[in-house]
């Protein structure tokens, strides 16, 4: 199992963290995830996690600092039993999302 960690971070430059657990069953290194998410993201970083799916980490309260991206921070391996998509579903929203 990955987990993916991603955050969002306002105009002000608070933040939330957040993270999805994602199967890997067809074994792809960590290094090769990484290059495959960040090939399909906004400048190698950013991504509309509502577009694609994932749970949002925006503020309760909303004022004009906010916005609508989120950004990638990394992968980890993991060792939980419960995933909510594949690498290659993540992938497969990711490039929808461009």
């Amino acid at each position: 199992m990955i987990r993916f960690n991603y955050l969002y971070r306002d105009f002000s430059n608070y933040k939330n963290y957040g993270s999805v657990v994602l199967g890997n069953p067809n074994c792809i290194s960590i290094s090769e995830i990484d290059r495959l998410i960040r090939e399909k993201l906004i400048e190698g970083e950013f991504f509309n996690a509502a577009k694609i799916g994932l749970p949002t980490l925006f503020f309760e309260i909303s004022n004009c600092d906010d916005h609508e991206l989120h950004e990638f921070l990394n992968i980890e391996i993991v060792h939980e039993t419960e995933c909510l998509w594949t690498i290659e579903e993540l992938i497969l929203r990711l490039s929808k999302d461009n």
